[in-house]
């Protein structure tokens, strides 16, 4: 065991309770003031996850405080209820017009010192479990209890993991290892890791999963098979527990994988019946099933476009299944044509999610909501925002972030994230009127919509910390509070998963966050340059490779010659992809002169020696960040080595063996994309380094 400098350190347990790990507070003013009104714990309800709320609690504060929790002392106590439960504690602490204010998620929380407690109360349980997690959190992070006054509901309404896990125990752009739901085409028996999982997910603010990859194969329909409902429903009891409903990924074509139809044309009688049975079934096993996720028409997965129908024939066909029985239609809009020839510069694939659904808007049913990627492409390092918020007036919509590290450095080398995030949220639309910012659009207030919020592919897997990287579990945990209030920053949510993860030492929480928040731009600096993107090799997506274009028999997305590089999506001599942005915004991408330089080659062809607002031209700003890239990626080693006394070794080694693959890597990112680029347009290095 470690101890610095005023907080002592609990044996590791390798990352896997990750940011309910509860470290042990340092004493002083704040920690007698714990002790003080935490030692004793009023519940008076037995719903399970009242119940799940109590044993958090005695779990946070006994870890913490290093005291036993009583439910049996007299004194200074924390009361935790339902306002309608019974317990006369909550009933006295809140007034009528503070209840009416608190959401069927949200939870007041309030210090009344002539009552002798602090009573946390929620209309329902899952509120409840969500006020104990954010008392934990604030006692966790040393922050003062004694003058509590707060009702908090969640932004969004939908905070949703998606998972990309296949039944054979694989999991698509998992880069922590197999999947924990499923082993041998089968799910498991042993759910205490998922249990575990959704203890970590409900405290960051999640309430819906979906536990099966997007792109269903034919053989993986059996999810919604009688043969395997039981065991889907048994983890729909542990998600339960903890407010988190469960969702399936679907094969549009099910009808026909099944075998008991001949079509899957959304507007055949036979094939609508099919999927209202189905429904039926599914919620006969799961009374509180969330519903559906699909992918359709892209990448080679079936959907309506075979019968010549369009998105909202099939959303629709969808929607209508499960709509009796309260569910959704999550219908992803990641649509284009993979088998286009890319070398015929008109062809955008950025224009095509606007194109397929700008025209729908409105024809969608009220139970459909569109999950939206946040940028046009595919989750890139650099890309503009989607074009297509803003454009949906009367449609249900949710972003859809990738906590998964796919074009960021897959969990091996540290990129968090939430920076990254923050700004698509921050992003002015100018759909209606002056500010119409994203996180306005996707949380429903802007358009009033029925559905919103805010969806993210997952980041974890069966290895011991979750998410391969320990510091990758900050952006786990970052989309969760990001969703649950985007108006948290990118330092603040920061700052409170180091606190809970290792401790409130100062120094290791000045180090970590400056780890986390210099590294979405290092990574950014030694790999894709200016918004190109996809700079990576095919297929796996990982490391340097210049022409890495996915489908390469078409050519590469950069369009680099010895001339120039970047791609034309101007209206004059493009794709014309920059006009489906709003007024000013269109204005600025369109324009070489306005627009800004981390996208210049998102949205223009422009010559290496094209000067950028910086002042330095294309080709040395290449050069140059690439360089320096590299340099800074060594000196996250360096301020990680620092840590060494005051972490235990095993989270530490953790870290410091990623960090040391990611420097090396990073400098054969800088060799690569210098030595390609001086040797496509001959120009030297103004500062004479070795590139080649």
């Amino acid at each position: 065991m470690k101890e610095a400098k005023g907080q002592k350190y609990k044996s590791s347990d390798s990352g896997y309770n990750a940011w309910l790990s509860y470290p042990v507070l340092p004493h002083g003013s704040l920690y007698d003031q714990y002790v003080k009104w935490c030692g004793t714990v009023k519940v008076t309800e037995e719903n399970e996850t009242i119940q799940a709320a109590l044993q958090e609690w005695r779990q946070g504060i006994e870890s913490m405080l290093d005291i036993k929790v009583s439910s049996e002392s007299e004194g200074l106590c924390i009361a935790i209820g339902t306002f309608q439960g019974g317990n006369a504690v909550i009933r006295s602490v809140f007034a009528e017009d503070t209840i009416a204010k608190v959401g069927s998620e949200g939870f007041a929380i309030r210090t009344r010192a002539e009552a002798g407690c602090i009573a946390i109360g929620g209309s329902t349980p899952a509120g409840v479990l969500h006020g104990v997690f954010h008392l934990l959190r604030l006692i966790g992070s040393l922050s003062p209890i004694e003058q509590l006054d707060e009702v908090v509901n969640p932004v969004n309404g939908l905070r949703m993991i998606n998972h990309w896990d296949n039944v054979d125990g694989s999991v698509e752009r998992g880069y922590a290892g197999r999947s924990f739901f499923y082993e041998n085409n089968r799910i498991v028996d042993d759910l205490e890791r998922i249990r575990d999982y959704a203890r970590l997910m409900s405290s960051a603010g999640i309430n819906a999963i979906s536990i099966n990859n997007v792109n269903v194969h034919e053989w993986e329909t059996l999810f919604i098979s009688p043969a395997y409902l039981p065991d889907v429903s048994r983890i729909a009891g542990v998600f339960r527990v903890y407010g988190i409903r469960l969702f399936l990924s679907v094969n549009f074509a099910g009808p026909m994988h099944e075998g008991e139809l001949e079509t899957a044309d959304p507007l055949d009688p036979g094939v609508r019946q099919w999927w209202k049975n189905k429904a039926a079934e599914i919620y006969e096993a799961i009374p509180d099933f969330g519903g559906f996720v699909v992918k359709a028409d892209s990448e080679n997965r079936p959907g309506p476009f075979t019968y010549g129908r369009d998105h909202a024939d099939g959303a629709n066909m969808l929607a209508e299944a499960l709509e009796s029985f309260g569910g959704i239609v999550i219908w992803r809009c990641f649509v284009y044509n993979c088998k286009q020839d890319w070398r015929d510069r008109k062809t955008d694939r950025a224009r095509a999610a606007y194109d397929h659904f700008k025209p729908l808007d409105g024809k969608f049913n009220d139970n459909v909501i569109l999950q939206i990627k946040n940028g046009p492409m595919d989750f890139q390092v650099r890309e503009p925002v989607s074009p297509l918020f803003g454009a949906l007036e009367r449609t249900n919509q949710v972003i859809e972030f990738q906590i998964a590290q796919e074009y960021t450095g897959q969990q091996r080398h540290v990129c968090y994230l939430v920076p990254q995030w923050k700004e698509v949220m921050e992003f002015n639309t100018h759909a209606k009127g002056e500010t119409s910012l994203v996180k306005h659009i996707v949380d429903g207030s802007l358009w009033g919509n029925r559905y919103s919020g805010i969806a993210a592919v997952s980041n974890v897997g069966n290895n011991k910390n979750w998410t391969g990287h320990l510091l990758a579990q900050a952006n786990l945990y970052g989309f969760g509070r990001l969703a649950w209030n985007p108006d948290l920053s990118a330092e603040e949510i920061a700052s409170e998963w180091i606190s809970l993860t290792f401790g409130t030492d100062p120094v290791v929480s000045g180090t970590i966050s400056r780890i986390l928040l210099d590294s979405w731009n290092i990574y950014e600096s030694y790999t894709a340059p200016l918004g190109v993107g996809w700079m990576i090799n095919p297929e796996h997506h990982y490391g340097p490779n210049v022409d890495g274009y996915e489908y390469s028999q078409w050519g590469t997305y950069h369009y680099a010659d010895h001339q120039g590089i970047g791609v034309d999506r101007t209206v004059q001599t493009g794709t014309g992809y920059s006009a489906q942005y709003i007024g000013s915004n269109a204005e600025h991408y369109d324009s070489l002169e306005d627009c800004p330089d981390e996208l210049l080659l998102f949205f223009h062809h422009v010559p290496y020696t094209h000067v950028l607002h910086s002042g330095k031209t294309v080709i040395q700003h290449i050069y140059d960040a690439h360089f320096e890239g590299a340099e800074r990626a060594a000196e996250l080693l360096t301020m990680w080595s620092g840590l060494k006394e005051r972490l235990t070794e095993d989270l530490y080694v953790q870290v410091e063996d990623r960090l040391q693959e990611q420097a090396g890597h990073a400098k054969e990112w800088r060799d690569q994309i210098n030595s390609y680029f001086y040797r496509k347009s001959g120009i030297e290095d103004i500062n004479m380094r070795s590139i080649y």
